[in-house]
């Protein structure tokens, strides 16, 4: 019986991983889309140029 159990809730948890990788996002995003960027850029250049 436990190795039943076990093997039970082994599927269980694969399943619920397969339904929440392949179910469609659930991301609550704007409507408005992306947004721009309204910081203070930076001084220094990091792409050593």
């Amino acid at each position: 019986m436990n190795l039943s159990k076990s093997l039970t809730n082994a599927m269980r948890y694969i399943s619920e991983a397969a339904i929440r990788i392949f179910s469609p996002s659930d991301d609550q995003y704007p409507s408005t889309g992306v947004q721009p960027f309204e910081g203070t850029p930076s001084k220094s250049s990091k792409s050593g140029q």
